[in-house]
């Protein structure tokens, strides 16, 4: 499995918010990516359905594949819906929103698990933290949905109706109008018309299931591909149907690769990965290490060792030097950033005790690698 090219350049998810404003016309939108100019603009986020699992199952989606005639996107590090949805949200990489993975520490509240806004306690036991650590304080930065409400363009979200409120979505996607869905087809309504009437109009509108079913059957599961044909038929109507002036961009947020649990390094059964660590972060394929004063050596050494060719272990320092986290990694990011971190190009780190139902999962993401970096960008427009 390849790695992804070097981080940078234009095309990255960070970059398609601020250039869909750009291609709006709004002032201060910076089109990057070379959209076509349009009154009125829906982003559709399909989690999960990375570039690679587009073209390995063209058949099954035949109108998105026909969409897929350019370059795709850079997701960024590391690839999990968390990070990736606060990238997309605020036009700017992990290292300087600072959302730096699916469980992240902070010295304000220890590992924080971001879709949750908790703190897991124990295995099956988390800690709400809302009110403790506001998600408008662990990410300040402005989304591009206030800075284009702000400058008149009319807003929507339109998202499952259990996101409203949430510390994600108060710190990826805060900003305009909140419209909570439950099925597809309200999906699909609430996108068309978010995107009818005068003036400019933004929708972001997002579906998850995709993701759930690769977790849980694999990527290319019978279920999962049944999903994709469904998924498939939505984009279809919305494309056929979109009102004069309008676009529709269709991205992801990560891609995916199966993975066999019994085949995974299990930290809960290999004792020299938890010598001189006081916390683990992070999800299978990309995991955030921090240690105990003085023990960073042995650690990378012990790591590195168990890791072997399956992928790499590189030191906090070094994976920000080498522009995993983007171009700027702010004081705030830099504390939260793992003293070792472990990316696996093969198989995965799981916790077996720890962490039960993510350790059982088929499907994985959050690694460097070109099958759960790069993801679609389909535009679809009348």
């Amino acid at each position: 499995m390849d790695w992804t090219v070097t981080p940078g350049g234009d095309r990255t998810l960070s970059a398609l918010l601020p250039s869909a404003l750009g291609a709006l016309g709004v002032a201060g939108g910076i089109d990057r990516i070379g959209l076509p100019r349009c009154r009125a603009v829906a982003v559709l986020l399909l989690d999960g359905l990375g570039w690679s699992l587009l073209h390995e199952h063209a058949d099954d989606a035949p109108f998105l594949a026909s969409l897929a005639t350019g370059a795709p996107l850079r997701a960024g590090f590391p690839t999990t819906t968390a990070t990736s949805l606060t990238s997309l949200g605020t036009g700017l990489d992990s290292g300087a929103h600072g959302i730096v993975g699916y469980s992240f520490a902070d010295p304000a509240v220890g590992v924080l698990h971001p879709l949750a806004w908790a703190v897991r306690e124990a295995p099956g036991r988390n800690r709400n933290v809302l009110d403790e650590f506001p998600p408008e304080l662990a990410q300040p930065e402005p989304t591009a949905l206030e800075r284009a409400a702000e400058a008149g363009v009319r807003v929507r979200t339109v998202v499952p109706a259990e996101f409203r409120g949430t510390g994600l979505t108060r710190a990826a996607l805060r900003g305009g109008e909140f419209r909570g869905v439950r099925t597809l087809g309200e999906l699909g309504a609430e996108v068309l018309d978010a995107l009818t009437g005068e003036g400019p109009a933004l929708c972001y509108g997002y579906h998850g299931h995709l993701d759930q079913l690769g977790h849980v059957h694999g990527p290319g599961s019978p279920s999962w591909r049944i999903q994709l044909a469904q998924i498939d038929r939505l984009v279809e109507t919305l494309a056929n149907r979109l009102p004069a002036g309008a676009a529709l961009l269709v991205t992801a947020d990560h891609g995916m690769v199966g993975v066999d649990p019994a085949e995974a390094l299990d930290v809960d059964t290999t004792p020299e990965l938890s010598e001189g660590v006081r916390m683990l972060a992070g999800e299978a394929r990309a995991r955030h290490v921090y240690v105990d004063r003085g023990a960073r050596e042995d650690v990378l050494a012990a790591w590195s060792a168990a890791v072997g060719e399956r992928g790499l272990v590189r030191t906090g320092e070094q994976a920000a030097a080498d522009g995993w986290f983007g171009p700027v990694v702010t004081d705030r990011a830099r504390r939260r950033i793992g003293d070792v971190l472990a990316v696996m190009r093969d198989s995965a780190i799981i916790r077996g005790t720890a962490e039960p139902a993510e350790s059982a999962l088929r499907g994985q993401h959050g690694s460097l690698t070109e099958a759960e970096q790069l993801v679609p960008l389909l535009v679809a427009r009348n």
